[in-house]
């Protein structure tokens, strides 16, 4: 029974606090741009409007308009109860899970580009096409993370190794090369590239928006709530690496957790609007960079399982 209401407990958390990110980030580019923008909570709002309304569907759409945002919110929970939030590591935790949660990244990325594709809009078919190309690109990057993140601690649980024990000049190097690839990783993740401002519908640059803008009503609200608990999630796994008391109980930690994601989400936001100009064939190149962190996280692995100091 115990066990159960952690269960809730945490899910509960997840789904209370995944909004606030976005309302962080869309604040501090009000402010960089010297506006004052929407109010941090405004996700919320926008969700509880959203579940009163109805749904609009297309002539052209099957089932799957509908079953898609479903399915891609179930997969996106299921992958935050394997991710830790603070305190006592994830919900659900056992040896290679983190396998389990990068393919259900994947299901939830199906099931998005399958609901877009399901409209007959070419113009949906081009946000899903650039969709699936930018994250096979950054897919065989999360292995690299992982891979050197789980050598350097010593385990195959995820929870476990992020939180590596840092006494040497190369763990220091293999866990700073893994935020870097992170931060982009949850940037592509999260349809948070700085290609463009990402409120706007300027066909040239859309990638995730696009996808969505047949879908309305309670479908439209799965869709943010579940882009807001991807965001979160990969938050959550930077955050864990910068926390000083990751793995451990208390209140403290939970804390800590919560603020880092913010300050992660302050983060992605300046450099939106820093960079919010980036052409969209730079893309790969930006990708790369991730990929150069994560190739150097796991040759420093490899350098010190040789014997390294």
């Amino acid at each position: 029974m115990t066990l159960i209401l952690d269960f809730i407990l945490r899910l509960g958390l997840w789904l209370l606090l995944a909004p606030l990110l976005p309302g962080v980030i869309n604040k501090v580019k009000a402010c960089v741009a010297g506006r004052r923008g929407p109010p941090v909570l405004q996700l919320y709002y926008d969700l509880a409007r959203l579940w009163r309304k109805g749904v609009v569907l297309s002539t052209l759409a099957s089932p799957g308009f509908i079953v898609g945002p479903a399915v891609a919110w179930v997969a996106l929970m299921g992958a935050a109860m394997l991710v830790p939030l603070g305190t006592a590591g994830a919900a659900l935790s056992f040896p290679g899970d983190v396998l389990l949660m990068i393919y259900l990244l994947a299901l939830a990325r199906f099931c998005t580009a399958w609901a877009a594709m399901e409209t007959g809009s070419a113009f949906e078919g081009m946000g899903a096409a650039r969709e699936a190309i930018f994250l096979t690109l950054i897919e065989p990057l999360l292995f690299l993370i992982v891979g050197a993140l789980g050598l350097l601690s010593g385990t195959d649980v995820f929870s476990e190794a992020l939180a590596p024990a840092l006494h040497h000049g190369s763990a220091i190097a293999i866990w700073a090369a893994a935020i870097v690839a992170l931060l982009v990783v949850l940037q592509v993740e999260a349809a948070r590239l700085p290609i463009d401002d990402p409120t706007t519908h300027l066909e040239l640059t859309m990638v995730h928006e696009v996808m969505i803008l047949d879908h309305s009503g309670p479908d439209l609200a799965a869709i943010q709530l579940a882009a807001a608990i991807k965001l979160f999630l990969c938050s959550s796994m930077i955050a864990t690496l910068l926390n000083p008391w990751a793995g451990q109980e208390g209140l403290p930690c939970l804390a800590a957790n919560v603020l880092l994601c913010c300050a992660v989400a302050a983060l992605v936001g300046t450099i939106e609007s820093l960079i919010a100009r980036l052409k969209l064939r730079s893309v790969p190149q930006y990708i790369v960079v991730a990929f150069a962190s994560g190739v150097i996280a796991l040759l420093a692995t490899a350098w010190r399982a040789g014997g390294a100091p």
